[in-house]
């Protein structure tokens, strides 16, 4: 009796496997609209740095304009069960960053509340590719998901599973709002570090919070006023705002030799776009460290100087914000590791800038 049990058993165990096998459909992502780029002309569809610049800009800056920061891809489906299968660009892990925030994805739903995050990706450690089941036993009703895409390394496939019947379609909610997206240029804080999990970039909470389309020009060490980024942004179609966020990395004489030639790039592009500068943060070490001190204070005195040069010469839509200055940031715990900011100082951040953002986009021509 045991051994035909036994048989009967591995067949339904068998059989079970194949339907759930057959179940299974994936629909490439790159059938589904790419949000959070400032142009489409790039080598692949996941980087953000034009193929034109490949051999024009520094070679760390293209580097890191492989990466995905920011992006993010909006779709629906009512499938009970979903999948997510992606490739990255690197294997590499930072010794202070989560592999979930630097190579994972995250997955959120709309509901009557705005959107909601229900479940992150995490990525194989030793594997480029991942394919990993996020949500399951879900009621079969059609839900609007984002989905956002790796801080720190680039993405070069994506696919979305679903259980079979159950397709996946664009996005039909105009949520995050595009065709008039904010166009922020920064360092690492900005692309990302070290956050736990993509969505927790300041500029992704911002753009939940403004529920507008955001592009992510955050360069890690690398916002040093390039002015090939600078015609990148002007290039973009119908602004709502620019931001600059660059005085963590660019020197004092970066400032006085780029700074004014960044800004009238953007300025000669989109006459009436306002433009937002964000000071540098006080970073923890500098409490103790003089010579740390003495470097950041002087990026942002060469930040401020810029933009009273600016406010003097006539320029009325350009705006200030110091977010460090506020309450907020005054106990020093907002980062990992002194500079780089986690969860809570993104948090902090984006609570600190998003007054300004608001004056600034109500005179915008683009609203």
């Amino acid at each position: 009796m045991l051994r035909p049990l036994l048989k009967s058993i591995c067949l339904l165990s068998m059989l079970s496997g194949s339907i759930s096998l057959r179940a299974q459909v994936w629909t490439d992502a790159a059938s589904l609209p790419l949000y959070g780029k400032a142009t489409e002309e790039t080598v692949t569809r996941y980087s953000r740095l034009p193929a034109s610049l490949q051999e024009v800009c520094r070679k760390p800056l293209w580097r890191l304009g492989q990466n995905s920061a920011g992006e993010y891809i909006r779709f629906r489906t009512d499938s009970p069960t979903i999948w997510l299968r992606w490739e990255s660009q690197t294997s590499k892990v930072m010794n202070h960053m989560s592999p979930t925030g630097s190579r994972g994805l995250d997955l959120y739903v709309h509901t009557d509340g705005g959107w909601r995050f229900v479940r992150s990706g995490r990525p194989e450690l030793k594997a480029a590719v991942t394919e990993q089941k996020v949500l399951s036993d879900m009621t079969s009703e059609m839900r609007e998901y984002m989905l956002y895409l790796s801080l720190y390394d680039g993405v070069s496939s994506l696919s979305i599973g679903t259980e079979e019947g159950h397709p996946v379609l664009a996005g039909a909610l105009p949520s995050p709002r595009s065709g008039h997206p904010v166009v922020f240029y920064g360092t690492s804080v900005t692309q990302g570090g070290c956050v736990s999990r993509p969505g927790m970039v300041y500029t992704s909470i911002l753009s939940r919070e403004l529920d507008r389309e955001f592009i992510n020009l955050g360069f890690s060490g690398n916002a040093l006023l390039d002015l090939e980024i600078a015609r990148l942004m002007a290039a973009v179609p119908a602004p709502a705002l620019y931001v600059i966020a660059c005085a963590d990395n660019a020197t004092p004489e970066q400032f006085a030799e780029r700074g004014e030639a960044f800004f009238r790039t953007l300025r000669e592009a989109h006459p009436d776009v306002p433009v937002v500068f964000v000071q540098a943060l006080r970073y923890a070490h500098t409490y103790l460290d003089r010579k740390a001190a003495a470097r950041s204070q002087g990026q942002r005195d060469a930040c401020r100087a810029l933009f009273e040069r600016l406010r003097k010469a006539g320029e009325k839509r350009i705006f200030f914000t110091d977010p460090g200055a506020g309450k907020a940031f005054s106990d020093a715990e907002q980062s990992v590791d002194g500079t780089h900011l986690t969860d809570l100082g993104t948090e902090r951040f984006a609570e600190e800038i998003l007054p300004v953002l608001r004056k600034a986009l109500r005179v915008s021509p683009s609203k």
